[in-house]
């Protein structure tokens, strides 16, 4: 009943922070999809991580690290470099041009169709694989680990899990609908701070039944690696390379994590914003890891026969009742903080890109923000569908790996963004024909590479389809060659600038440390 009552709390909270956050019916298109560009840094820090960590980081992550240990761990913290080229490259090249989207960007300086086409397959990944997947792992590690709490809802798993695919997703458009952006982040700083207090609960008993920080070195010191060899099936070292250039298409061409950087007060609070991001994804990096090593440490070489495990043996074997509680709000926050981000950017690239620039070019701005909401509602039936479809698949095949099918899905249309945007921002004069080209040429790129190097890791994979199709576009668009490095970095004030080097100094320096 104590964990019951925690879990209603939180979700009356949320909704009574959602209302409060609720714009008025006439709002203007930046007042709905931009907060009237008056986020502050705090906010954009909070709610951008908070979009960026789901379900299947505790649940995935902390398993993957329980076999491999540290070097998973390079996915949370390699995030600080694609942070700081947002923060540095492009979001003071989107604010200079005022744009709502991306898309806008990318139009001005490659063309509308090339503009379109990242509109398009923006819009196809976020309402089905996103959206989906988001609800789908967040629904899945809450029942696997409370299915005694959550028996209330029905005793078979399977119904359980589609009702809280359901009614998570239902509950999430609803404040997203009513309050735009500004309900989005508002309810995404309470969701934050609920998954930041239930990952420290679950680390310091970690560590507690290890017998200490020190422990993970005598007893785990194999695991306390960034780097494994270049022939690992699933982390080489090399991998980093492919995803440096993965993260520029996360942290720095992505609507859902770009949308609170483009409603920033000013650019000294997107680029501080950011940087505290980047700070808080080193302490994600310790949350989501860290315990994973320590439960090795604990069980030692026969232990879980099922990595995935190691979160749900955690709480319920170490954590007490209310406790456990809070880990159970804090999966629902990890769910509903990505899934109203999406919303909310599925909102702003349909209504923007593709109502106003193509169907009704003289929309007002309430029609724009309705057919904005109209989106919500049509992408929250193909997000709940996805995410049937991905528990159909799960449990007809347990064995299954399609977390990582479901990224190469991505990586096929990602790697052609982090094309278009590279030109876009490097190029002085970018040719617009070769980089349709090039965008295009990765889908058979990424099958030609498949069936030639089968056994390739496919963060390496991805790497070399973005640098044959980025090398094919710079070398046509070399007329007027590359942008300079004094007007390609851009901050606020000196003061900036040096947070952002320190920064970068601790990136490099956790490499050089846990090598």
């Amino acid at each position: 009943m104590i964990d019951l009552a925690i879990v209603l709390t939180y979700f009356i909270a949320i909704f009574l922070t959602a209302i409060s956050g609720r714009v008025k019916k006439d709002a203007t298109i930046e007042e709905y999809f931009l907060s009237s560009r008056n986020l502050k840094w705090p906010s954009i820090a909070l709610s951008s991580i908070a979009t960026n960590i789901n379900g299947y980081q505790f649940l995935g992550m902390m398993g993957s690290a329980y076999l491999y240990g540290l070097a998973q761990a390079s996915l949370e913290v390699n995030a600080v470099q694609g942070i700081l080229m947002a923060a540095f490259i492009f979001v003071p090249l989107f604010l200079r041009e005022r744009v709502i989207t991306v898309t806008q960007y990318i139009q001005k300086r490659l063309g509308k169709t090339v503009g379109l086409l990242y509109s398009l397959a923006n819009l196809l990944i976020f309402s089905t694989i996103t959206l989906g997947a988001a609800l789908f792992w967040g629904a899945y590690a809450a029942d696997l680990v409370f299915a005694e709490q959550l028996a209330v809802l029905s005793d078979d798993r399977i119904t359980r899990i589609s009702i809280l695919v359901v009614g998570l997703g239902v509950f999430s458009a609803i404040y997203t609908y009513l309050g735009g952006l500004n309900a989005v982040v508002k309810t995404d700083i309470i969701q934050f701070t609920i998954l930041l207090t239930g990952g420290f609960v679950v680390l310091f008993v970690a560590i507690k039944h290890l017998g200490g920080w020190s422990e993970l070195y005598n007893k785990t010191p194999q695991l306390m690696h960034m780097y494994l060899p270049a022939d690992h099936p699933k982390l080489p070292w090399i991998h980093m390379f492919g995803l440096f250039l993965l993260n520029i298409n996360y942290w720095c061409a992505n609507q859902t994590i770009m949308q609170r950087s483009l409603a920033a007060k000013s650019l000294r609070h997107a680029q501080i914003g950011l940087m505290a991001g980047g700070v808080m994804k080193y302490v994600m990096a310790v949350l989501i890891v860290i315990p994973g090593i320590a439960l090795y440490g604990i069980l030692g070489e026969n232990g879980l026969t099922e990595p995935d495990q190691a979160f749900p043996y955690l709480v319920t074997t170490y954590l007490p009742v209310g406790v456990q509680g809070i880990i159970l709000c804090a999966l629902f926050a990890s769910l509903m903080s990505t899934v109203d981000s999406t919303f909310n950017s599925l909102a702003t690239l349909w209504s923007i890109d593709i109502y106003k620039g193509y169907i009704n070019k003289d929309a007002t701005d309430y029609e724009v923000v309705k057919a904005g909401k109209n989106t919500i509602l049509v992408t929250l039936f193909t997000g709940i569908t996805m995410g049937l479809v991905l528990l159909y698949v799960k449990f007809e095949n347990p064995e299954a790996a399609f977390t990582h099918t479901l990224n190469e899905l991505r990586y096929y249309i990602n790697c052609g963004i982090v094309v278009l945007i590279c030109t876009a921002a490097f190029m002085v004069t970018p040719n617009k024909k070769a980089t349709l080209i090039g965008f295009l040429s990765t889908i058979p790129l990424h099958l030609i590479i498949i069936y030639l190097f089968p056994e390739m890791n496919y963060f390496v994979r991805a790497m070399w389809v973005i640098l044959i199709a980025l090398s094919f576009v710079m070398a046509l668009s070399l007329k007027d060659g590359f942008r300079g490095w004094k007007d390609l970095i851009q901050y606020d004030s000196p003061q900036i600038g040096r947070l952002g080097a320190v920064l970068l100094v601790s990136l490099i320096l956790v490499h050089l440390i846990f090598h």
